[in-house]
């Protein structure tokens, strides 16, 4: 490549030197031709003017002068006629220079680099088409340099990118991997029938956060770090049965309000579930009661109280009607608010439950849809079995 692009300059150089020859040629040839057509036209007027012809006089007669004849012929002047002046040679207009051939300017030739001996040593003299030709080939190499200098740092950008993107694998492919235990999805399905139940909601509040669209983990998750997923459990010390644990008292009393069937099965997943999410959304919006003579009593729940809906909601304002439990002004939507109510929830659920349980299940809900996450993972490796 380098030899090919050498010879072409090198052609292309010597093309304009022989046009610039031809051309200081030609106007030698035109300056030669100039003078000789000078000449000419000058020796021409000269033999014009040298040519016979007849004599003038040298002076003029007088009126009373008469000339003398002699013989009929005029007599010839005693003075002698001037010879014709020879006209002087026409001195040829001078020729015009030559046309000034443009000079280019001088190409700098770079600093030769030690490993290229082939180079010119860059020197201040006047320069050839041969040293003009290896100039551009030098520029034309720093450029190629930097192009490689461009492509390496090309490589270290890919490079860097492709650890990040593998690094950011690593990450998804882990957390995919991981995931809730089996027995969650079974829970999950048997919540959907569980909730189909329209006398879940609180009374007369008609809280549901328990069944709701965004909230219902918080019923699997209770069910994971009070059971772990077993419908069969039972603690012989609180007398708490099922897949979520209650007595069989309150899960009976519970089961009344609900219209179950009667007795109730605390062993069967859909009844534990119904009773856990009615008790759970009373404890949330209160409940009015009926004593045994007949009086409504009403029990408050956790948004009864204005300093829990500040926490909730960001607002202390509660709704107050008669019969009625007070209940918060604002709905519980933001995460967090809905996180400190999974934890006050739990330990009003959970007698006794310290507040460290209370804050992992807080964590749990919140991360219903990342397993995945550190601080769920070290959850899950404090359960009955793990690992």
């Amino acid at each position: 490549m380098d030899q090919s692009f050498e010879s072409f300059n090198e052609e292309d150089d010597e093309w304009l030197s022989e046009l610039e020859t031809r051309a200081i040629d030609l106007e030698h040839e035109l300056s030669d031709w100039r003078e000789l057509r000078a000449r000419e036209l000058a020796e021409s007027a000269y033999r014009r003017e040298a040519a016979p012809g007849p004599a003038r006089a040298a002076f003029r007669l007088n009126s009373g002068d008469v000339r003398p004849v002699h013989d009929g012929v005029t007599s010839a002047v005693h003075t002698a006629a001037r010879p014709a002046r020879r006209p002087k040679a026409a001195v040829p207009p001078k020729a015009p220079a030559p046309p000034k051939v443009p000079v280019r300017p001088k190409v700098p030739v770079p600093p030769v680099p030690p490993e290229e001996p082939d180079r010119p040593d860059g020197g201040q003299s006047r320069y050839s088409a041969e040293e003009r030709t290896r100039a551009l080939i030098d520029q034309g190499r720093r450029s190629v340099e930097r192009a490689r200098m461009s492509r390496g740092r090309k490589i270290i950008i890919v490079t860097a990118a492709l650890v990040v993107l593998v690094t950011v694998l690593v990450m998804v492919v882990f957390r995919e991997g991981a995931s809730w235990p089996p027995s969650v999805a079974t829970v999950q399905s048997e919540i959907t029938t569980a909730c189909q139940n329209p006398n879940v909601a609180s009374e007369p509040g008609q809280v549901n956060f328990a069944c709701g669209k965004t909230t219902s983990q918080i019923l699997w998750v209770f069910a994971l770090m009070t059971s772990n997923d077993n419908q069969n459990y039972t603690d012989a010390k609180t007398g708490r049965k099922g897949l979520e644990p209650i007595t069989a008292t309150q899960g009976g009393e519970v089961a009344w309000s609900l219209d179950l069937h009667n007795p109730y099965n605390p062993y069967d997943p859909t009844d534990s579930l119904e009773v856990a999410a009615r008790a759970i959304n009373n404890i949330i919006g209160g409940a009015t009661l009926t004593d045994a003579k007949g009086t409504p009593a009403v029990q408050p729940g956790l948004e009864s109280n204005p300093a829990n809906c500040s926490r909730y909601t960001g607002s202390s304002a509660v709704i107050s009607r008669a019969g009625f439990p007070n209940q918060c002004a604002q709905p519980v939507t933001s995460p967090s608010g809905q996180a400190a109510l999974v934890a006050d929830v739990y330990q009003e659920w959970v007698v006794g439950a310290t507040a460290t349980a209370a804050q992992n299940v807080s964590v749990l809900f919140q991360n219903a849809s990342n397993p995945g996450n550190p601080q769920v993972q070290a959850i899950l490796q404090t359960l009955p079995g793990a690992g």
